[in-house]
C-alpha cells in the first residue's frame, strides 16, 4: 500500500492509489520555503517527490530511500549545481508519496516521469507501441499472426519485436516450418480450396480439411517449443519423424519434413545477430556525442534476434551514460516486461535496486550485466556501435536541417531560423468525410507526436476549400491563444505557417489569424503551377508578390517535402474516417444499443435495415434483447 503525504496523481495500475490531498502554498513563497515547509511532516520512510512550478506542472519528480534525508539537501542551495538551484527556485510546490520500500518507490518514479514528462528529468521519448506475435487459443486451429496493443486471454505471446518488419519476417518463417496459417477466422471459415500459401508450402490448408485437427495441434506444439527457445527438440523431432516416412517410402512427406529442417535450421542461425549463449535478454547499450544520446535497444527472445530500435532520450549535456542508462531502462519497461537478463555497456548507478524493482515487477528475477568478455560482451559491443552509427545519422541530419531552416528564415526574411514550422492541408471527396490536418516540423525533422486532426464541423459547403481551412485555422489559433493566456509555454506556438493552396487559400488564411490578431507567424501559401509539377510551385506571402524557386533549390525541396508530407497526412485521416463512416449504421445513434446488442441484431435479422423493418414482437424475439429494449428500438425507427 502506499500512503501520500501530499498531493499526488493516480500511479501505477499494479499499486493501490494513494490518499490525494494538496498542500497550498503562497505564490511569493521562495522554493527553498516550500521545501523546508513539507519538511516539517516528512517521514524518514522510502517514497517519490515531485516538485511543481505554479502552475501545478512537474519539475522534476524523484526518489529516495529516505524521504526526508534526500528533501532537506535541496535547501543546501550552495552544494546544488547551477540547474538543480533553478529547479528549487522554480517550485512553488511539493507533492509526497511514500511507498514500503524503495524498490516501488523506483517504479512509481519511472511511470511518473514517462506520464509527466519534467524538463528537469532525464525523459525518454518513446511514443510508439512495440507488436507481438500472437498465437491464438480459442479456435480449433490456432492462428499465427502480429499483435500490438492490449493483450487479451485469448491468445499467446512472444515479443516485444522491434519493428512490424522484424515480426512479419518472424511470422513468414513459422508458416514455412510449421505450416500454421495466419489467415482471419472470417477468411478461414469461407473457404472452400486451398490458398496461394498453401500452393508455395506456406501454410497445412487446414481450412479444407488437408491436415487432421490433432497433426495441426502437433504442429502448432512444435511451434510453441520453438518461440520457447526449445529448438533443439524440436528440430530432434522432425528429424525422425523425417527418418520414419523415408524408411515407410513415404517420400514427398519426407521431402516436406527435409524442406521444413532446412527452413528451421537457417531461422535460428548463429552470431553476433542471433547469439546462441542467449535465451532471453535484452541488450541496452548508449552513446553520446555533442551534448546528445542515442540508446539502442536489442531483444532476443528464444535466442533470436527480433530487431533493434534506437531511442534518443531528453537530458542535459552532463548527464553521464550510467546515469542515461539508469533512467532509460526504469522508465522502458514501465509498460512491458522485463526479460530474465539485461545487458548493458555502462555500468549503472544503483543498479541492485533497478533489478529488484524489475523483479517486482516481473514477478521473477531479473539480473542486470555489463559484460566483459566472451559472446555477451560481443553482443553489447555490436549495440554500441549501431546507437554510435544512429545518433551520428541524427547530429548530421540536424546540422542539415538546420541549414535548411537558416536559407528558409533568409528567403522569407525572418529574423531567426523557424524552431516550429505548422504545415495544414484538408482531404474529402465531393465533402464526404472532409477533415484538415496540421504536421509540424522544426530542427528535428518531423514532430508526428505533435500532429493534429481536425474533423470538419462545419457548417461548411461540400468542397468549400477555403471553408474548411479557415475552420481549422481558427480552432487551432483560437485554441493556442487560449492556453498562452493560461501559460503554455511559447514553443508550442508556431514561427511560420506553411499551407497548400494559392492567392486564394492565401487570403482566407491570412483573413482568419488577421481576425484573431495573430501577427507574429509568418503565413506562406505554397502553390503548383498551371500544369501542376513540382519544382514550378509559386509562394504567396504577405511582403513580396508571388515568386518561384530554381527547380534544384534545397529550399523548394525542403518545403515541398513539408508540403507532401501534410497532403499525405491529410489523405489517411480522411481515407480512416471514411472507413470508418462505411461500418456504421443507425443502430449507432440508439440510445442503449451497445456494439454486443448491436452484434446480436445484426446476426438475428441480417443487416440494419432489417432491423428497422422488424415488427415489435420481432424485436422481442431477438437474443438479448428485452421487451423495454425492443419497445425503445422500434419507437426510434417508427416515431413520427
Amino acid at each position: 500500500m502506499l500512503l501520500s503525504v501530499a498531493g499526488a496523481e493516480p500511479m501505477l495500475s499494479a499499486m493501490a492509489e494513494p490518499e490525494q490531498q494538496t498542500t497550498e502554498v503562497q505564490p511569493q513563497a521562495s522554493g527553498v520555503a516550500v521545501i523546508e515547509g513539507v519538511l516539517a511532516n516528512l517521514p524518514a520512510s522510502p517514497g517519490v517527490y515531485r516538485m511543481l512550478d505554479a502552475k501545478g506542472d512537474a519539475l522534476y519528480v524523484g526518489k529516495a530511500r529516505s524521504l526526508k534525508k534526500r528533501v532537506s539537501a535541496y535547501t543546501q542551495l550552495n552544494r546544488l549545481p547551477e540547474r538543480l538551484r533553478r529547479m528549487v527556485m522554480d517550485t512553488a510546490a511539493m507533492d509526497i508519496v511514500t511507498t514500503h520500500t524503495e524498490a516501488e518507490a523506483l517504479l512509481l518514479e519511472a511511470n511518473l516521469i514517462k506520464r509527466l514528462k519534467p524538463r528537469f528529468n532525464i525523459v525518454l521519448r518513446d511514443d510508439k507501441s512495440y507488436p507481438w506475435l500472437m498465437l491464438t487459443e480459442e479456435h480449433a486451429y490456432p492462428r499465427i499472426t502480429k499483435h500490438r496493443g492490449a493483450q487479451s486471454k485469448g491468445g499467446s505471446y512472444w515479443g516485444p519485436f522491434a519493428s512490424a518488419w522484424a515480426v512479419n519476417q518472424t511470422v513468414t518463417a513459422m508458416e514455412r516450418v510449421f505450416l500454421l496459417r495466419s489467415c482471419a477466422d472470417t477468411v478461414f471459415a469461407s473457404r472452400t480450396r486451398p490458398c496461394l500459401l498453401h500452393q508455395i508450402k506456406r501454410c497445412s490448408a487446414p481450412c479444407v480439411g488437408r491436415i487432421e485437427a490433432e497433426d495441426y495441434a502437433r504442429l502448432v506444439g512444435q511451434a510453441r517449443a520453438f518461440l520457447s527457445g526449445k529448438v533443439a527438440s524440436v528440430q530432434r523431432e522432425l528429424s525422425t519423424e523425417m527418418e520414419a516416412a523415408s524408411q515407410n517410402l513415404e517420400f514427398e512427406r519426407a521431402a516436406a519434413l527435409r524442406d521444413r529442417i532446412r527452413g528451421l535450421t537457417h531461422v535460428q542461425g548463429s552470431g553476433i545477430m542471433n547469439p546462441a549463449s542467449l535465451a532471453d535478454a535484452d541488450i541496452v547499450a548508449v552513446w553520446q556525442a555533442a551534448g546528445q544520446s542515442c540508446v539502442q535497444v536489442f531483444f532476443v527472445r528464444g535466442g533470436r534476434n527480433n530487431g533493434n530500435r534506437a531511442h534518443f532520450p531528453i537530458h542535459v549535456k552532463t548527464d553521464e551514460p550510467g546515469e542515461i542508462l539508469a533512467a532509460f531502462i526504469a522508465q522502458f519497461y514501465d509498460d512491458k516486461p522485463p526479460p530474465p537478463l539485461i545487458l548493458a555497456n555502462h555500468d549503472l548507478p544503483e543498479a541492485e535496486l533497478i533489478a529488484d524493482a524489475l523483479s517486482l515487477k516481473a514477478g521473477r528475477r531479473v539480473e542486470i550485466a555489463v559484460p566483459q568478455r566472451g559472446e555477451k560482451k560481443a553482443v553489447v559491443d555490436h549495440a554500441s556501435t549501431n546507437a554510435r552509427e544512429a545518433l551520428e545519422r541524427k547530429l548530421a541530419e540536424s546540422a542539415g536541417t538546420n541549414k535548411l531552416l537558416e536559407a528558409v528564415a533568409t528567403l522569407f526574411d525572418l529574423p531567426a531560423a523557424p524552431s516550429r514550422i505548422e504545415i495544414y492541408d484538408n482531404s474529402h471527396i465531393m465533402g464526404q468525410a472532409p477533415y484538415g490536418v496540421m504536421v509540424v516540423a522544426g530542427p528535428e525533422g518531423f514532430a508526428r507526436n505533435a500532429y493534429r486532426k481536425y474533423g470538419i464541423r462545419g457548417p461548411v459547403a461540400p468542397g468549400d476549400d477555403f471553408g474548411m481551412m479557415r475552420e481549422v485555422l481558427e480552432r487551432r489559433f483560437a485554441r493556442g491563444q487560449r492556453e498562452q493566456a493560461a501559460g503554455a509555454p511559447a514553443s508550442d506556438w508556431p514561427d511560420m505557417v506553411l499551407i497548400d493552396g494559392g492567392a486564394g487559400q492565401y487570403s482566407a488564411a491570412r483573413g482568419v489569424l488577421d481576425d484573431l490578431g495573430v501577427t507574429d507567424v509568418l503565413l506562406v501559401a505554397i502553390a503548383k503551377g498551371p500544369d501542376r509539377d513540382a519544382g514550378r510551385e509559386w509562394f504567396h506571402t504577405a511582403d513580396k508578390p508571388p515568386f518561384q524557386l530554381p527547380p534544384r533549390d534545397p529550399v523548394l525541396y525542403y518545403l515541398q517535402r513539408l508540403r507532401d508530407e501534410a497532403h499525405r497526412f491529410a489523405i489517411s485521416t480522411h481515407r480512416a474516417g471514411r472507413s470508418k463512416a462505411l461500418i456504421t449504421s443507425e443502430l449507432d445513434e440508439i440510445p442503449g444499443i451497445g456494439a454486443a446488442r448491436k452484434r446480436a441484431l445484426l446476426n438475428h435479422f441480417g443487416s440494419a435495415r432489417g432491423v428497422k423493418q422488424a415488427g415489435l414482437e420481432d424485436l422481442q424475439a431477438a437474443p438479448g434483447i428485452s421487451r423495454g429494449t425492443a419497445r425503445k428500438i422500434y419507437e426510434f425507427f417508427h416515431s413520427a
